[in-house]
C-alpha cells in the first residue's frame, strides 16, 4: 500500500475531461483558426489590390502616351483632309486648331479629368469660332468639333471623365413637341435630308433635287415645301435656286456631331481594349481570391 500511495505521488492521473468539454475546445480552436485565415485572407488581398492599383496606373500611363501619339495623328490627319482648301487664314487657323486640339487631348494624361478644364477648352473653340471672318469658315469649325468630341468621348471610354450632371438641368428643360416637329420631322425623311445637305455649301436648282432624289414634280415640292415651312432652306426668289438657312445648317451640324459621337474610331475601340483588359485583370484577382479563401 506505502508503495503504490510513493507511485500515486509520483505520477498523479490526469482528471477526465467530458466530452461536452472536449466539444468546447474544438470550438474555441476553430474560431481560433477562423480567425487567422481572415486575417492571411485580409493580408493576400490588400497586397494583390496595392500590386493590382499599381500595375493598372503603370498601363494607363503607358496606353495614354500611345493613344496620345494616335491623337496627334488624327488631329493632323483630320485638319488636312476637311479645312476649306483655299483659304487666305488656313495656316493660321491650321496652327490656332491644332493648339487647342493638343492640348485637349493631353488630358488624357490625367487620372481623371475635370469638367472645368473640358468646359474652358469648350469656350475657347466658341470664341474662335464667333471671331471666324467668312460664312465658309463653318465647315473647319465642323471639322475640329467632331475632333474635339472625338477626344472627350475617348476619355469618357478609359473611366477619366465624365459630366452627365452638366446637362441635367438643359435635358429636363427640352419641348419634346417643339424639337419634333421644329428638328426631327423635317430631317427624318431620307429626301429632306438629301436635300438638306445637298445646299449646306451651295445653292441647288429644282431640277439639280430632281436629279439627285428622282423625284418629279409635287412629290418633290412636297417635300421643299416642307423644309421651307420649317425654315431650313429659302428660295431665292420666285422659281429661283434654293439655299439653306442658318437654322438648317446648324441642325445639319448637330446630327454629324451626334453621328460623330455615336461612331467607334480606331482610337475608341483601342481604348475599349485597354479596359476590357482591365476588366480582365480584376476578374483574374477576384478568381485568385476566390481560390485563396
Amino acid at each position: 500500500m506505502k508503495v503504490g500511495s510513493e507511485i500515486r505521488k509520483k505520477f498523479p492521473t490526469s482528471p477526465v475531461i467530458s466530452e461536452e468539454q472536449r466539444m468546447e475546445e474544438m470550438k474555441a480552436v476553430r474560431e481560433k483558426l477562423s480567425e487567422i485565415h481572415n486575417d492571411i485572407k485580409k493580408i493576400i488581398e490588400s497586397s494583390n489590390k496595392l500590386y493590382f492599383e499599381a500595375a493598372l496606373e503603370s498601363s494607363r500611363r503607358e496606353y495614354s502616351n500611345t493613344l496620345l501619339n494616335h491623337l496627334f495623328e488624327d488631329i493632323e490627319t483630320g485638319l488636312e483632309r476637311n479645312m476649306v482648301k483655299k483659304c487666305p487664314e488656313k495656316i493660321n487657323c491650321t496652327s490656332a486648331f491644332t493648339s487647342l486640339l493638343q492640348q485637349n487631348a493631353e488630358l488624357i494624361k490625367h487620372g481623371k479629368v475635370d469638367d472645368t478644364l473640358i468646359s474652358n477648352n469648350r469656350k475657347k473653340l466658341d470664341e474662335l469660332r464667333c471671331g471666324a471672318p467668312f460664312s465658309k469658315c463653318e465647315q473647319c469649325f465642323s471639322e475640329v468639333s467632331s475632333l474635339f468630341i472625338k477626344q472627350v468621348n475617348l476619355m469618357r471610354s478609359m473611366r477619366i471623365y465624365s459630366d452627365n450632371q452638366e446637362y441635367k438641368s438643359d435635358i429636363s428643360s427640352i419641348k419634346t413637341d417643339t424639337i419634333i416637329s421644329e428638328i426631327l420631322e423635317p430631317v427624318s425623311n431620307n429626301h429632306r435630308l438629301e436635300i438638306l445637305r445637298a445646299v449646306a455649301f451651295e445653292t441647288k436648282s429644282f431640277s439639280a433635287f430632281s436629279e439627285l432624289t428622282s423625284l418629279r414634280g409635287g412629290n418633290l415640292l412636297f417635300h421643299l415645301q416642307r423644309l421651307l415651312d420649317s425654315g431650313l432652306i429659302l428660295q431665292m426668289h420666285e422659281r429661283g435656286d434654293y439655299m439653306i438657312t442658318d437654322k438648317g445648317l446648324k441642325i445639319l451640324q448637330g446630327l454629324k456631331e451626334i453621328y460623330s459621337s455615336l461612331q467607334y474610331s480606331p482610337l475608341q475601340i483601342h481604348a475599349e481594349n485597354i479596359l476590357q483588359e482591365e476588366k480582365k485583370s480584376r476578374f483574374d484577382f477576384d478568381s485568385d481570391v476566390r481560390s485563396q479563401s
